[in-house]
């Protein structure tokens, strides 16, 4: 009954956020960061309850230089970026078929991101965005290109650091953009902007930040929900959580997140009408934004887990997140109470889910297929895919699975 009851539970969940979020067009298959509408759901359907050789049979591996960006998939193509010789960025269009590339498209971007980021590697961050014509793709540099998604022939670009007076951000560009019909919402250039999808002209800026290293440049990726029957755009900065109007950009409320130097990586999360996020050093919460006729934000609960740079997954009334102390937990939503906690794990999980299970990429290269238990943590399977690290987001398309690790892509097929 666990089972049948967490499935259902999901897809009602599924459905919920997939009526407010971008619209997402014919022939998309991964087209952005966490999937089609952002929340980490593959498609409701059944999946193998192992990852042994003989459920996930690998197709086709291509070498390439190191990235943090994950896989975008398209009916036809995978697209994927890399840093070479820490001198250029690079995007490839590769044939799902066959791995074959099509095309690759090169440009200058490099830098060296400080402190503590600087440990793992200055790459090319931001994962692109697809709309079926267009690739769009965030360089470390702060600039974005608009490819074409057959022949990778540039259509235009924007340097946002020069919008900004020529300051790159301190930790490069890493928000990833995100579609809705004929405009492009980033968070770039010390702001947030929307552009015309077709010619990358500003529509508007919002929320323009002073350029300081320790609260200029977003983490985090934003999305498009519905909250009280008004449709918004989510951001969150490295200081604050906010809800744009999509025409204006102008705020409808904002809320400041508390985090260590600005630690806010995670995408927010919709929860019964509310928002739940988590921050390193600070708390993890769940905001309602309404209250009367004016919107103002008021905490329904906290909890004491800090998130990471692990976005969660929620299915029905609990959020299943990766956490700062490396440990995996559950959380329930309704509550605010953490129904368990595991021993630590690696430093960062990317996560798939159907609604039933969750499938989870740890940095290490091994990848977990755990089921979605409020009760306890269940381990279904557990396999090394790489020996090498993974940072890049899971892709899933049509029952295959791509794996980014530092040295490559590997495609597999789950029978």
């Amino acid at each position: 009954m666990m089972q049948r009851r967490s499935f259902l539970q999901g897809l009602a969940f599924s459905s919920a956020v997939c009526a407010a979020s971008p619209v997402v067009m014919a022939g998309q298959r991964w087209p952005s960061w966490r999937g089609p509408n952002r929340d980490s759901y593959a498609p409701a359907e059944a999946w193998p309850t192992s990852l042994a050789d003989d459920h996930l049979k690998m197709l086709w591996s291509c070498p390439l230089s190191d990235s943090y960006s994950g896989p975008i998939v398209n009916d036809s193509h995978v697209f994927v970026t890399e840093t070479v010789d820490k001198k250029n960025e690079t995007a490839r269009g590769l044939q799902r078929t066959s791995g074959k590339q099509d095309w690759m498209v090169e440009w200058p971007g490099s830098m060296s991101v400080p402190f503590f980021a600087a440990r793992n590697g200055s790459w090319i961050r931001s994962t692109p965005a697809t709309d079926g014509s267009l690739l769009f793709v965030g360089g470390i540099r702060d600039v974005l290109l608009a490819l074409e998604c057959g022949s990778g022939k540039e259509v235009w670009r924007v340097d946002f650091a020069a919008l900004a007076g020529g300051k790159v951000p301190d930790f490069g560009m890493a928000s990833s953009p995100l579609i809705d019909g004929d405009h492009l919402y980033i968070q770039a250039g010390q702001a947030v902007y929307k552009l015309d999808k077709a010619t990358g002209k500003t529509v508007w800026k919002s929320l323009q930040d002073d350029g300081n290293i320790m609260s200029s440049g977003a983490f985090s990726s934003p999305i498009i929900t519905e909250l009280h029957g008004q449709r918004q755009l989510l951001v969150q900065t490295r200081t604050q959580l906010c809800g744009l109007d999509l025409e204006s950009g102008k705020p409808f409320w904002t809320y400041e997140v508390a985090a260590f130097r600005g630690m806010n990586i995670l995408t927010p999360t919709i929860y019964d009408n509310a928002i739940f996020t988590s921050s390193y050093g600070g708390r993890s919460l769940l905001l309602d934004v309404k209250d009367g006729p004016d919107w103002k934000p008021k905490v329904r609960w906290e909890n004491k887990i800090e998130g990471y740079m692990s976005s969660p997954v929620i299915i029905g009334p609990y959020c299943y997140m990766h956490l700062r102390n490396r440990r995996f937990a559950c959380l329930d939503l309704s509550k605010g109470e953490t129904t368990w906690t595991t021993r630590p794990w690696g430093e960062y999980w990317s996560m798939i889910t159907n609604g039933q299970q969750i499938l989870a990429l740890d940095h290490d290269g091994k990848l977990r297929l755990i089921q979605a238990n409020p009760e306890k943590f269940e381990l279904l399977s557990e396999r090394e895919m790489t020996t090498e690290e993974s940072w890049a987001h899971l892709a899933m398309a049509d029952g295959q699975i791509f794996i980014r690790h530092q040295k490559g892509l590997d495609v597999y097929q789950w029978a």
